[in-house]
């Protein structure tokens, strides 16, 4: 084999893994249950100008109210809709996929911005993980109050140093868990909602009445742990978190359910959160 072909292979070998890394069905469509290509191409994800570890586009999705040209636009509910916090829980990124169809079908006068996989060096894993490339739990990474003396002691002693909850060497070490409180500190939601896999039950942190159920999953308070999102949204910041807990890490629930869970979500919003963000500029 000649250097010019062994140059040649190269740069078409890296062509290729730029495209398909500028594409990101090319590998999350392959990857997540329930997510066929023209799904995640119907997405029409945008790079968000953040990036993992290992140097992929944390990919987001805006679903906004249009404007009306000339008029102040009123001020709307803002929601985040975030998964794939943990890389093997493949289903809270697959949720995602259909909630962005939802809400392209009926946005309800509210501004969503979703995050369908905030930790793609773990998902797309031949064997998938929990934690990013450099070994930390995202949802153990937020700097709570008193992360510095409580997460590291939490981790040790309640969890016995198991490594799919090593919290970091210091809050916010990971670029990903960086951008989701700069997407906080920007974009302003008036919610944060959470999508992990496979507890089975709805959790809650923050102001205001939380739901009881969305869909089958029913409101059971797990409590608060350093790090966590939760702990840093609802508790510190006051912006309410919904956690969901899915059934299976490996399965979505069913399209009628996954219905049902937004329908649920968005009477709730509209009945209970308040608006926080500012108004945005007529255009």
């Amino acid at each position: 084999m000649n250097a010019g072909f062994v140059t040649v292979l190269a740069v078409c070998l890296l062509s290729a893994a730029g495209a398909a890394r500028a594409d990101p069905c090319a590998d999350l469509a392959r990857r997540l249950p329930n997510v066929t290509p023209a799904l995640c191409r119907d997405a029409a994800l945008q790079p968000s100008g953040a990036r993992s570890v290992q140097g992929r586009p944390l990919w987001q999705r805006d679903v906004l109210v249009p404007p009306i040209p000339g008029v102040e636009a009123p001020r709307r509910r803002r929601v985040l809709v975030i998964g794939g916090i943990h890389g093997d829980e493949l289903s809270s990124s697959g949720l995602v996929f259909h909630w962005i169809a939802r809400a392209g079908e009926t946005p309800a006068g509210m501004d969503w911005r979703f995050v369908p996989a905030v930790n793609p060096d773990g998902l797309l894993l031949a064997r998938p993980t929990r934690v990013n490339a450099r070994g930390v739990d995202l949802n153990r990474n937020f700097p709570t109050p008193r992360w510095d003396q409580e997460a590291a002691k939490y981790w040790i002693e309640r969890t016995r140093r198991d490594k799919r909850r090593y919290p970091g060497p210091k809050a916010l070490s990971e670029p990903e868990s960086r951008f989701v409180v700069d997407t906080m500190a920007s974009w302003k939601p008036d919610l944060i909602v959470s999508v992990h896999a496979p507890y089975a039950v709805l959790d809650y942190d923050g102001p205001n009445v939380p739901p009881q159920r969305l869909g089958r999953l029913y409101l059971d308070r797990v409590g608060i742990f350093p790090g966590s999102l939760g702990h840093y949204g609802g508790v510190h910041k006051g912006v309410p978190v919904v956690t969901i807990e899915l059934p299976s890490a490996i399965r979505t629930p069913n399209d009628a359910e996954m219905r049902q869970m937004w329908v649920d979500l968005l009477r709730w919003v509209g009945e209970r959160i308040e608006f926080a963000g500012p108004p945005r500029a007529a255009s």
